[in-house]
């Protein structure tokens, strides 16, 4: 079996690769279409710059509630190149996820029909066994009657020979 983390860090860079174009391609979208732009690249941005800012006064101990701290706007240009990236790199991730799942799911089917497999084996096992213990029962009571019958001719030929013996001397 190939060791994992080389596949990981190929994979990695895979995805490092994929994401720039299709960030690319999403910016040039959102930059000729008002729609795309207002409705899927900026709200996302825009989003992640408040909490990202919010986060940094929040740990630098600055903002904090009860004081008035206004976080400014991302400007238009840098909010489109962050929710392009974003969104990249978002459905990169989906894209992921989604091969993560088929995996597992097939790994899942795998088990499961390997499971199957064995337990239809130990049936087949207890199956055989139960036909052998029959067999064997079967056997066993043949072997009981043979014995029964040797010593019941052996009793007969014993009594016939006392009657002639017994015949003889009269």
């Amino acid at each position: 079996m190939a060791p994992v983390y080389p596949l990981a860090k190929l994979a990695f860079l895979f995805v490092k690769q994929v994401a720039r174009p299709l960030s690319s391609s999403i910016r040039r979208k959102a930059v000729r279409s008002h729609f795309f732009k207002e409705k899927f690249c900026l709200p996302p941005a825009r989003l992640y710059h408040w909490c990202e800012v919010r986060m940094k006064m929040y740990v630098m101990n600055l903002g904090r509630t009860g004081q008035n701290s206004t976080i400014p706007k991302l400007n238009e240009e840098a909010a489109i190149e962050l929710g392009a990236n974003l969104l990249g790199e978002g459905v990169i991730f989906v894209i992921a996820v989604g091969i993560l799942a088929f995996e597992v799911t097939r790994q899942k089917e795998k088990e499961k029909k390997k499971e199957e497999n064995e337990q239809a084996f130990i049936t087949n096992l207890e199956h055989r066994i139960n036909e052998l213990t029959f067999a064997t029962e079967e056997l066993d009571t043949r072997l009981r009657e043979l014995t029964r019958l040797a010593y019941a001719k052996e009793h007969k030929e014993k009594v016939k020979e006392v009657a002639a013996t017994s015949s003889l001397v009269s």
